[in-house]
């Protein structure tokens, strides 16, 4: 009788860890995704590859986004692939550093959301370095099995006593 309940008890507490455990289709699994297409995008910048950015990004018109610079949004891929573009051609020099901090991320479902912190140093046309720091917002929806972001939203923090933005916002 001791070894039946011995036995019983070893398969109820294998069956309550594999309950308690991680899915492979849940939440948990959704934001590693999310996170791995972030540190392939951070790398992408890095490298300076337009291509390799725009794979986080869902193709076509679905794509919005609100950047710090000029025009006020980009509507669809090919718009903002090519405000990558011009954002290069403006530092033709190395990408010093560039770095992603502060990321949350959230899903559910299809759905997710995320925002951080990024900060880059890049060096100008005359050789000077620019060293600015942003605040971003992203939504994220799973495409054919693939995270892909759909909306985002950059920012600056701006001084509104002197109109300025503040490009080593901290905390």
């Amino acid at each position: 009788m001791k070894k039946q309940i011995l036995g019983l008890s070893a398969v109820l507490f294998a069956a309550s860890l594999c309950a308690a455990g991680p899915r492979g289709n849940g939440p948990a699994k959704d934001e590693q995704e999310i996170r791995a297409l972030e540190d392939r995008f951070v790398a992408a910048v890095k490298a300076k590859d337009v291509e390799a950015i725009m794979r986080s990004y869902a193709p076509g018109t679905e794509l919005f986004v609100f950047d710090v610079t000029p025009p006020r949004q980009y509507v669809g891929f090919d718009a903002y692939k090519k405000d990558w573009q011009e954002f290069f051609a403006g530092f033709p020099g190395p990408i010093d550093t560039f770095e992603l901090s502060d990321l949350s991320v959230t899903t559910e479902g299809k759905l997710g959301y995320g925002h951080s912190i990024q900060h880059m140093v890049a060096t100008n046309k005359d050789g000077s370095k620019m060293d600015f720091t942003v605040r971003v917002t992203d939504c994220y929806r799973k495409i054919d099995g693939k995270w892909l972001i759909t909306h985002e939203h950059i920012s600056v923090p701006v001084d509104l006593a002197t109109a300025k933005a503040d490009l080593a916002s901290k905390p």
